[in-house]
């Protein structure tokens, strides 16, 4: 594409104007579908609580026309105030120079290398990775949705350093904010690793097998079994205890207590995660996907239970 048509750059001239800053990234802010889109979240993150993002996975136009548009051959691009800033690289150089905190008028609170624990086996491997990858220190990396990584790097302008338990640690400042006790281990054998325990992570929503649901039907566990199916498909086959999410059910449930605990399912699994993640985030702490639905509660528990 070497010209943009109108229709297309007045699309995207909307987008750069939705905000005071608007990232064009492949992905969702929580959830990014390629590192370099991860990377600079992970740097915004930092930096400010609201920014707009636009996924130009989602359209094909945008995708290829933001190219034209700022003239920028890769993405994600970063905009602040209707101005083209740049790509990864650049946006993260701004970065650890300081100059992307005084473009957005952030002043950077003070952060401290974070406190955890690291087992004498977690210690052993992780000295012998270092070892044999002759590298300076253990870079942990815990994003915005407190999913961990660790690699071998040297510290950057912006990073803080510390030991745990002998083993020298690189983190970023978001890191080191999310990380404060910590615990990491590390299991020998084939299906073994390391075993991060973090305090910090928020609620999530739990997986559930069919055989733990009737385990709890058994106990007599208190709890709410949700279907977000429709009422088309509860006609052709039921959980027995199930409740269909209605308005006046959904209602009822936003006024329960936070903890109480909720199973949500649909035919296959994709719905009622959704149907989890919304009450979620709405503060409830105890919230469950029946894994593979009610179509797993046929083939695993109730053959009797049609299945469609």
């Amino acid at each position: 594409m070497t010209e943009l048509e109108e229709t297309t750059r007045k699309k995207i001239s909307d987008h750069v104007a939705s905000g005071d800053i608007v990232l064009f990234m492949k992905g969702r802010r929580r959830m990014p579908q390629c590192g370099f889109s991860a990377q600079l979240v992970g740097i915004l993150d930092q930096l400010v609580e609201n920014y707009s993002t636009v996924n130009v996975l989602m359209d094909p136009e945008v995708r290829e026309g933001i190219k034209v548009y700022s003239s920028w051959p890769t993405i994600p691009q970063l905009y602040v105030k209707g101005k083209f800033i740049g790509g990864c690289d650049i946006v993260s150089e701004m970065f650890e120079a300081g100059e992307l905190q005084e473009l957005l008028g952030v002043k950077m609170e003070s952060v401290s290398a974070p406190s955890f624990e690291v087992s004498d086996a977690a210690k052993r491997a992780l000295t012998g990775a270092l070892t044999s990858e002759s590298g300076e220190a253990v870079r942990l990396t815990i994003d915005a949705r407190f999913r961990a990584t660790m690699g071998i790097d040297g510290a950057g302008p912006m990073d803080l350093s510390f030991e745990a338990n002998g083993v020298s640690f690189v983190v970023d400042r978001g890191t080191a904010k999310r990380s404060h006790g910590l615990k990491i281990d590390f299991v020998e054998g084939e299906s073994g690793g390391f075993r991060l325990e973090n305090p910090n992570e928020p609620p999530k929503v739990v997986q559930m097998a069919p055989a733990t649901l009737v385990a709890w039907q058994k106990e007599g566990k208190s709890f709410q079994l949700v279907d977000v199916r429709t009422e088309d498909e509860v006609a052709k086959a039921k959980i027995a205890g199930a409740q269909l999410l209605d308005a006046t059910y959904r209602e009822a449930l936003l006024n329960m207590p936070k903890d109480t605990p909720l199973v949500f399912h649909c035919h296959h699994g994709g719905r009622s995660q959704a149907a989890a993640e919304f009450f979620l985030g709405q503060g409830f702490t105890k919230v469950h996907n029946l894994a593979g639905g009610i179509d797993a509660w046929s083939v695993e528990i109730d053959s009797t239970v049609p299945r469609y």
